[in-house]
């Protein structure tokens, strides 16, 4: 049985949103996400403060309104007037939109942490709030508890949410999703058990949850990993806030939204592990105002495509035993001029471990292929790179999108585990281990198809004078049978009085 990764064929939680989403009336996406989104973590946050709310009153020493008693078991602190029950008895008055925006006002004046994070425009004229209290009703009446811990729930619903939302705005969604598919890919190859996290165009920190959820899954303790992040768009960087604590995560992801070139809000951070997925080929990324840049070590980045900026910025942050997963479109693997430039200087300095061709039509914003890049300053096997052709893995989900299967991923890095231990991987079409001479003798360009070569093809056993004896008589009936039919076409259109 295979599984999806994207949350295609997930539960509980896809019975969430399409309830919530049928309720959105004429509302565009972008909108409606921050809308569901909110409540999502207003429901989340009240959950868990109930929880607590509960064992504090059963031990009866009156205790349950102490803000500190949250706070030291690292829950938020959430006022009455914003608990859900309260908010939930509003749903069917007029007056639901403001009920929200005070909950949400009050919520950030007790927790310091998400001050300036939460929505709080429900209840601005333009939002139906009628519809507003069907969407509060609908998350007061679902019975959570019936289909596991609540606030799990709600985590993956929000991520679902996110994916969602992704698929509905199309080519906006590249601003803050990244799919599931990709990131769980990068997060096994990589391994993030223990150490610093960074991701320097984080989104809505997908990269941060996978990379907690792969801790989880091999039985680590997920706060031996630190959280660094920065997000230039200001609402995209809220939903990063809000995705980190719906998950029980703390980072650091700077004081607020801010260009990550020009405000590098860590500076003196170096990552054990990079996971990122920059704009494709941002062209105005301001490259003319940062010729002398100290991250530029292995050569000027062009001003009119930023991709080997981005690069060069995290090899920069990368700690001396670092390692780093990036998504490139696939340009990025054989643009010349300062880009070859600049590529060249980087294999010649060993860092490139692994480049990976991925199957098209994996994103919501974009149907082209990306490549993965993995970078790594302390490679086991020093002087060569692993090169994997994924082209042909997943299958499609819809007519527009495919998605990769847990078997999918677990091939690919597998096959890239092997190459690190020093296994035969050689698999001709899919896997090549190649040396840094090898590369230069294709100019250094990283194109995968270049290295691992056409799949071998299976001998049927049929002699060759049979089988093309056998496929000419073939191919004669299928002329004859074309023949005939556009004869009959012919007939046809000169009854109509349309001869040919």
């Amino acid at each position: 049985m295979t599984e999806n990764i994207s949350g295609a064929n997930l539960g509980f939680e896809k019975e969430i949103f399409a309830a919530a989403n049928k309720l959105r009336g004429n509302i565009d996406a972008a909108e409606y996400k921050n809308v569901v989104l909110g409540l999502i973590f207003l429901k989340y946050i009240s959950d868990s403060f109930e929880e607590r709310y509960k064992k504090l009153v059963e031990e009866g020493d009156g205790f349950e309104e102490d803000r500190e008693e949250y706070v030291a078991e690292n829950i938020f602190f959430v006022p009455k007037e914003a608990r859900w029950n309260y908010v939930a008895s509003k749903a069917m008055t007029p007056e639901i939109g403001q009920v929200i925006d005070k909950a949400m006002v009050s919520i950030e004046e007790e927790n310091d942490r998400l001050k300036g994070i939460l929505p709080k425009n429900y209840a601005r004229p333009e939002l139906d709030k009628r519809r507003l209290g069907e969407v509060v009703d609908l998350f007061n009446n679902l019975r959570l508890k019936e289909h596991g811990n609540s606030k799990d729930i709600l985590g993956r619903t929000y991520e679902y949410a996110l994916a969602q939302f992704a698929s509905q705005e199309g080519k906006n969604a590249g601003e803050f999703y990244t799919p599931s598919s990709i990131v769980r890919t990068l997060v096994e190859i990589l391994e993030p058990y223990v150490g610093r996290v960074y991701d320097p165009c984080c989104g809505a920190g997908g990269m941060f949850v996978q990379s907690a959820g792969f801790v989880e899954r091999h039985q680590g303790k997920v706060n031996q990993l630190s959280i660094y992040g920065q997000e230039s768009n200001a609402n995209t960087w809220k939903l990063a806030q809000m995705n980190l604590a719906i998950h029980g995560l703390e980072g650091d992801l700077g004081q607020g939204a801010a260009d990550t070139f020009f405000e590098d809000q860590h500076q003196s951070m170096r990552a054990d592990y990079i996971l990122a997925n920059p704009p494709f080929n941002m062209k105005e990324w301001g490259g003319d105002k940062l010729v002398e840049d100290v991250r530029w070590k292995y050569g000027l980045p062009p001003a009119g495509n930023a991709n080997y900026a981005w690069m060069q910025h995290m090899i920069y942050h990368l700690a001396p035993k670092g390692k780093m997963g990036l998504v490139l479109a696939n340009g990025s693997l054989s643009a010349s001029g300062k880009e070859g430039e600049i590529r060249a200087n980087i294999i010649k300095d060993d860092l490139v471990e692994a480049i990976i061709a991925m199957p098209d039509r994996l994103f919501y914003s974009t149907g082209i292929s990306v490549s993965l890049w993995i970078i790594n300053k302390d490679k086991k096997q020093k002087g060569k790179t692993l090169f994997l052709d994924c082209r042909n893995l997943g299958h499609m989900v819809d007519r527009a999108h495919r998605d990769l299967t847990v078997e999918d991923i677990e091939k690919i890095s597998q096959t890239y585990k092997d190459f690190t231990e020093g296994k035969n991987i050689e698999q001709a079409g899919y896997a090549h281990a190649a040396d840094i001479e090898e590369i230069e003798a294709n100019n250094f360009v990283l194109t995968p198809g270049r290295y691992v070569g056409l799949e071998e093809v299976e001998d049927d056993g049929e002699p060759f004078d049979e089988k093309m004896e056998r496929l000419t008589n073939e191919l004669g009936l299928l002329f004859a049978e074309s023949n005939k039919l556009e004869e009959e076409i012919r007939d046809a259109l000169g009854e109509l009085g349309y001869g040919v």
